[in-house]
């Protein structure tokens, strides 16, 4: 059955983005037809200043919230990445292989290092370095498939070419994964900057809907919505972002097509209100399953913990192979008790 790994980084509260990009797709498709991980890779929210009660509290809530939209722990493997120590094992390996004109090619490196700078931070090491944790996480459980966005692609691409030199140098250890591209996953914009990404880490909180939010708030949030010149509603990514970002996150709750429901609005007010009503109906499950799950915590724990011990034993033959290929000494076993004692 082919593999497939994603992962959610909990450096904020979950958005209307990361679900309709996303997660709905894993709920819906992914653990049916493959055999899936869905991991909470909270090493990689240590690559920036952070605050650490709230990255627990974040990890812990993105966790729930996967379950909320649907995931199934009886269909799939959902864990924490901290938890099984593999990743942590491999990833060092891989920056052995990996080159340093490697990372700084990466864009997500540039543009974050530069956002840190102009803030007057520190950059810090990890930050250039975790995409080889990335692809420690895909290649530690031998993973087939990818599902990423494009700002993903080039995470991706790197693990490949990782795992094809590991191999040619080392002998064959790992697989080598592919990106898949999802055709019905949304991209879904800020609402007050349509040019850019919804992201979770961003400030911008009037542009962000977070899955968690209370209807009056995500109603709120997309009546201010920014639009654009002029009063037709047109479906045109280049001259009109903002009511082409509310008619994407309409088509994706409904299951329209985006060109066709331009067609029939003949205001920006009402396009709103439908987008609004359609939203709030997408999130009311995922809230609602995600309040149960609150009140029953032991059962989110058992989950995490099932999912590690699960986790740790698709990944720990492949990590213990690459220590051998690489050329380490395997651990000395303990001596056997003296059976006189």
């Amino acid at each position: 059955m082919t593999r497939v790994f994603s992962g959610i980084k909990p450096t904020g509260h979950l958005t209307l983005g990361n679900y309709l990009g996303a997660m709905r797709r894993w709920a819906a498709v992914d653990q049916h037809r493959a055999e899936a991980l869905f991991c909470v890779v909270d090493l990689h929210a240590l690559t920036v200043d952070h605050d650490p009660a709230r990255v627990r509290r974040v990890s812990r809530q993105a966790a729930t919230l996967l379950l909320a939209t649907g995931i199934d722990p009886g269909l799939c493997t959902v864990f924490v990445q901290s938890h099984v120590d593999e990743h942590a094992r491999l990833s060092y390996l891989l920056e052995c292989v990996a080159t340093d004109g490697e990372m700084r090619r990466m864009v997500q490196y540039r543009e974050k290092a530069a956002r840190e700078q102009a803030r007057g931070g520190s950059v810090r090491l990890s930050l250039l370095t975790y995409p080889v944790l990335m692809a420690a996480d895909i290649l530690a459980h031998r993973t087939d498939e990818v599902p990423v966005g494009d700002d993903q692609r080039q995470h991706v691409e790197l693990a490949r070419d990782i795992a094809a030199r590991f191999n040619q140098r080392y002998g064959h250890t790992f697989v080598v994964p592919r990106a898949t591209h999802p055709e019905v996953a949304a991209r879904v914009m800020n609402l007050q900057e349509p040019s850019s990404k919804m992201g979770k880490s961003d400030d911008s909180g009037p542009g962000i809907v977070y899955l968690l939010d209370e209807p009056d708030v995500v109603r709120r949030k997309i009546g201010r919505a920014v639009t654009d010149s002029g009063q037709d509603v047109r479906h045109d990514r280049e001259e009109r972002p903002g009511v082409t970002n509310l008619l994407e996150i309409l088509a994706a709750c409904t299951g329209g097509d985006p060109e066709a429901l331009a067609g029939t609005y003949s205001s920006y007010g009402a396009l709103k209100k439908d987008t609004a009503d359609a939203v709030v109906e997408v999130l009311r499950p995922v809230r609602d399953r995600h309040r149960e799950l609150c009140a029953d915590p032991s059962y989110v724990e058992g989950v995490l913990r099932d999912g590690a011990a699960r986790a740790r034993a698709v990944a720990r033959p492949t990590v213990d192979a690459a220590y051998r290929a690489i050329g380490l000494l395997p651990p000395v076993p303990e001596p056997a008790l003296n059976a006189a004692r």
